[in-house]
């Protein structure tokens, strides 16, 4: 089909597409019937939906000002307020500025300690059923611990007063109206917090003291107390979900591979000689990271991303009229047989060698990419390294639910059942 400017508009289903449907499979079944962009009406709107690295690249590197968050983002914003996640333009310059220091690989060393001290708990934990020949939660115990390590990030020795008004993020996986109403009303506590250590001249170097401190580099004023808390609970919700999600699959991807799971247990066989709270230094275990490499191409937490085009423009040969919404869907494309041989197969093999190397980076988008990527993808990084080392080097874990598992695409990728596993010691 040609539009203006004489490119094409992509083809796509004729049928709007229908709120009662699953939007994952959905968007799947158009992939295989249209190739890597198509054009369809999805809640009312007319989108672009690419599956492709090349039109990736246009949307989120090349020409990325043009393309600011979509329309969903404002269920989001509902949710959070205006901060890193939903703000724009200026406002968003600003902020990730603001916000970028306290995620550099330097500044978040201190934190290992404490990620370690959360995992020697879970680990003990998990231990004590293994020899009770007991069953463990794995879906909730690892929501729970990395709540704890966020929370503990941001607020540090203010933890424990803070901590209990936020539990409902791990209790309450849902993210309708109420569960809105309900967080949206906590952003308070966190301002008490900030005006407490101000009136107490108490520093600290937590998340939540290194926002109070940090300074617009042009006009060197701080942030508001309005905006702190955005921030704040933009980094709770994004800190918490994404990477308990993505440990979560790799649990029962790990439990599905024996093979798989015995390879990472003779690498991490070192790992467990070691005294369970001296891994102050993540050892070099490849296949590890390899491991979670693969659990975030199959299961990305943040499964779809949309933006919205400000002024026409061209993806490709195809015309790109301005207002339409783009939907990038980092699951089918880690999933594009196009991109992947076998995508449907765990591999973690298949992120090392020459075929890793010769693969496209924007086939992989799990933190997004460009300007806008997670500006927390090293804490997730290092907080995923972390538990699976300490805990896979000394337990397997074996699903006791043999029905397939079946995935909850909200806003993030869930599992629409919590994961209730076997733990088993390993023998080294």
């Amino acid at each position: 089909m040609t539009g203006r400017s004489g490119l094409c508009i992509p083809d796509g289903p004729s049928e709007k597409f229908d709120r009662n449907d699953d939007l994952l499979t959905w968007l799947g079944a158009q992939f295989a019937t249209y190739g890597d962009i198509f054009r369809a009406s999805i809640y009312g709107n007319e989108v672009y939906v690419l599956g492709a690295p090349a039109l990736v690249r246009r949307v989120l590197l090349d020409n990325w000002e043009n393309y600011p968050k979509g329309r969903a983002i404002k269920r989001i914003a509902l949710l959070l307020g205006n901060g890193l996640m939903v703000s724009q333009g200026e406002l968003w310059k600003r902020q990730r500025r603001m916000i970028q220091p306290a995620f550099s690989r330097q500044a978040l060393k201190p934190l290992t300690a404490m990620i370690v001290a959360a995992n020697a708990e879970l680990l003990s934990k998990w231990e004590a059923a293994a020899r009770a020949q007991a069953t463990v939660n794995v879906t909730r115990d690892v929501s729970e611990m990395i709540l704890l390590v966020v929370l503990k990030s941001l607020f540090g020795d203010d933890y424990p007063a803070i901590a209990p008004f936020f539990r409902v993020v791990a209790d309450d996986p849902a993210r309708n109206f109420e569960f809105a109403t309900e967080f949206h009303a906590l952003r308070q506590h966190i301002v008490d917090v900030a005006r407490r250590r101000r009136a107490e001249e108490r520093r600290a170097v937590d998340f939540l003291g290194l926002l109070m401190e940090a300074r617009d580099r042009d006009s060197g004023a701080t942030m508001s107390d309005v905006q702190l808390a955005r921030e704040i609970m933009t980094l709770i919700v994004a800190g918490h979900e994404t990477t308990a999600s993505t440990l979560n699959w790799t649990w029962l991807l790990l439990s599905l591979h024996p093979e798989v799971d015995a390879k990472l247990g003779v690498e991490l066989a070192p790992v467990a000689r070691e005294p369970v709270s001296g891994l102050q230094e993540l050892p070099r275990c490849d296949y590890a990271r390899h491991v979670i490499e693969e659990a975030l191409r199959l299961y990305p937490p943040g499964w779809l991303m949309t933006r919205r085009a400000v002024a026409d423009d061209h993806l490709g040969d195809y015309f790109v009229p301005a207002g339409t919404e783009i939907y990038l869907s980092p699951y089918h494309i880690q999933r594009n047989p196009r991109l992947w041989e076998t995508p449907g197969t765990f591999d973690p093999d298949r992120h090392d060698g020459a075929q890793w190397r010769a693969q496209d980076s924007l086939a992989m988008l799990p933190f997004s990419a460009g300007p806008r990527n997670c500006v927390g993808e090293h804490l997730a990084r290092l907080e995923m390294e972390i538990h699976l080392s300490m805990i896979a080097s000394r337990l397997r874990l074996r699903r006791t639910d043999l029905k397939p598992a079946r995935v909850a695409a909200g806003v993030n990728l869930l599992s629409a059942t919590d994961f209730i596993m076997a733990p088993q010691l390993r023998e080294h």
